[in-house]
């Protein structure tokens, strides 16, 4: 294994053979290809899950996987096997970034995979410009950020390398995305492939109050609860803002980020601090245990792609609200019926009044819940590894 050691990031990356390599030998045929998966910063998020389970559904089919990130972000970090790492924590000056990108140009080259897949935008810009000056790898980029979230040199930047071919495949989580994409150039639209995401199973037969004591919640109140990086895009000041009218309320939320000051001072400045529970970052290994914990699920997010941890409660059974946004109405249903509870969030009132609506509508609550069983069928881990499959036998 190739784990993290302090310092780690300063020498070479081990020299591994590529599978083109060790297929020339007497086990030409059986070996499947050295797959490398690079990606931003190293956290429990929604695409660092997306790659975990998409680089175990690769192993377990044979393929050699290697991860590696620019940086590691989160302590808790639930990090996969044969993780390498360029940096131990953000670059914070040009110095640190030129050092970390010639990190990054050696560990590619030194692991020669035969395929290459980024995530995220500045894992698709950063890391398949870097591949192309180091190896000849193809190369096929996640695209799990909304253009609408990229900054208008990243995107300008992504735009002209899907158009020029850096890609050789871009793939997108969600029809709405598609759309979203559809003024890209066609150069660019003619690399596009649509790629639910899957996602693992989280309901737990956990009772709410044992749920509850593993993370010091209160036993005995209404519990609303998101897991979210903390970040304006996903808007948790609206969440924060629903417990002043209701006393009973209290909101736990599972994540990190830039913005965790900024909703601890507003959750000082409404006096609900006492009734607000930052849990910080939470391994995927324990996300079915704080689903477990809440009475509502609420996702006032104001940009997604797809919304893996509002898909996950929702599979878990937790009546959810969230924003209603085009892919959140077309990933959070199942054969037409919906599994959420659809909202304008930016408006206050209305989103104060179906989180209401849920904990005291049962018949709706057990509605959206029987709906969302389906959910599991639609977004199988099995189909989005076997669709990465069919796209690796298509490139490499």
């Amino acid at each position: 294994m190739l784990h993290y050691q302090p310092g780690a990031e300063l020498g070479d990356a081990p020299k591994l053979p590529s599978t083109a390599t060790a297929l020339a030998g007497p086990d030409r045929g059986t070996l499947k290809p050295h797959v490398l998966l690079v990606q931003t910063q190293a956290e429990n998020a929604g695409a660092q899950e997306i790659s975990r389970l998409l680089g175990a559904g690769l192993t377990a089919r044979g393929y050699r996987v290697t991860n590696l990130f620019f940086f590691r972000k989160s302590e808790s970090f639930d990090e996969p096997p044969d993780t390498l790492y360029c940096a131990s924590r953000r670059p914070g000056n040009p110095v640190a970034l030129l050092r970390m990108l010639w990190r990054l140009g050696r560990h590619i080259r030194a692991t020669r995979p035969d395929a290459v897949l980024t995530f995220q935008h500045f894992g698709n810009v950063i890391g398949a410009g870097t591949s192309r000056l180091v190896c000849r790898a193809p190369i096929v980029a996640n695209q799990v950020s909304s253009a609408l979230s990229m900054s208008w040199p990243v995107r300008t930047a992504d735009i002209a390398m899907g158009s020029l071919g850096f890609f050789d495949c871009i793939t997108l989580n969600s029809q709405a995305m598609q759309r979203e994409y559809s003024r890209y150039p066609a150069a660019y639209r003619s690399r596009m492939v649509h790629v639910p995401h899957g996602f693992d199973d989280k309901a737990l037969t956990l009772s709410k109050d044992v749920a509850r004591q593993k993370f010091n919640l209160p036993p005995d109140r209404v519990l609303l609860g998101c897991a979210a990086r903390l970040h304006p895009h996903k808007r948790l000041d609206a969440a924060i803002r629903l417990l002043p009218d209701q006393p009973s309320w209290h909101l736990a939320l599972a994540g990190q980020g830039a913005d965790e000051a900024r909703l601890r001072r507003l959750a000082d400045e409404l006096h609900v601090s006492d009734r607000l529970h930052l849990l910080g970052d939470i391994a995927p290994r324990r996300m079915a245990e704080f689903l477990a914990c809440l009475d509502v699920f609420v996702f006032p997010t104001q940009a997604e792609t797809f919304g893996l941890a509002a898909v996950e409660a929702a599979n878990a059974g937790v009546p959810s609200v969230v924003t209603d946004l085009p892919v959140l109405r077309e990933v959070l249903s199942f054969e037409g019926k919906p599994t959420a509870l659809f909202v304008d969030a930016a408006d206050h009132a209305k989103l104060s009044a179906a989180v209401s609506r849920l904990l005291t509508d049962q018949a709706l609550s057990g509605e959206l819940r029987q709906n969302a069983k389906g959910l599991k069928l639609r977004y199988s881990v099995e189909a989005m590894v076997e669709e990465y499959v069919r796209i690796l036998g298509q490139v490499i």
